[in-house]
């Protein structure tokens, strides 16, 4: 509060010279602001890595004409969703028609009707499995970005209350004596504000990047069952 004392001219002087309910608040939302600064930074870095496992992925296996081809250019790769989708099906097939992949049946190893629709349940799990994780996280972005401004609106509230009581307490009701204790209980609103827009904005983002891969995981699922199709392995 600013009655009767010095006149801030900055916002790292009202800062300074609030009253504690104020600092209590401002120091919550730095914690919050490096939760979640961490957060999207560690998420970025996740989905630059998934984006690069993408590429070579689908760069080794659109080259391969057969299974057995795609299993050995994938088998080199290091471990993605993508990686894992495949190779999760690829041991579900196995399992279901041994010996299928290395040749050693005259049949080519053909899937009965049930253990198709067991094959797709297998890919749809490993693909909500996928979904999950890279969804990890998230929800810490979702929370900060609705908890924020309250906090802030609360630092706010908080504020103009000891500035009102300050001012009926020393007589003074001019608008040098209102302004400062006003502007001093905004600043939390403005930093529940600066937590809030990064935390949504990433939390956007990184939603719709889940959205896409998964997209695209559903979609490899659905392309590898029409390549056993297309081997007469179904």
């Amino acid at each position: 509060m600013q009655v009767g004392g010095a006149v801030p001219t900055s916002p790292w002087d009202l800062v300074a010279t609030s009253g504690l309910e104020t600092k209590l608040v401002l120091a919550v939302l730095m914690v919050f602001s490096a939760v979640s600064w961490f957060v999207i930074i560690a998420k970025w870095w996740q989905f630059q890595r998934i984006r690069r496992a993408s590429r070579r992925f689908f760069g080794a296996v659109q080259h391969a004409v057969r299974l057995d081809e795609a299993r050995a250019a994938v088998g080199a790769l290091p471990p993605s969703p993508y990686t894992r989708l495949f190779n999760e099906g690829l041991t579900f097939y196995s399992e279901m028609v041994p010996g299928s992949l290395s040749g050693n049946r005259p049949d080519g190893g053909v899937l009965a009707g049930t253990q198709l629709e067991a094959l797709r349940m297998v890919l749809e799990t490993q693909v909500d499995a996928e979904y999950d994780q890279l969804g990890k996280n998230l929800a810490w972005l979702a929370t900060l970005g609705s908890v924020s401004p309250l906090i802030g609106l609360l630092g706010t509230v908080l504020g103009v209350m000891r500035a009102f009581i300050g001012i009926a307490t020393s007589g003074a009701g001019n608008l040098a004596a209102v302004a400062p204790g006003v502007a001093e209980a905004l600043v939390a609103t403005v930093a529940g504000l600066a937590v809030a827009i990064p935390s949504v904005i990433g939390y956007n983002v990184f939603t719709a990047r889940q959205n896409y891969v998964a997209g695209e995981l559903e979609g490899f699922g659905r392309e590898l069952i029409a390549t056993l199709a297309r081997e007469g392995r179904l």
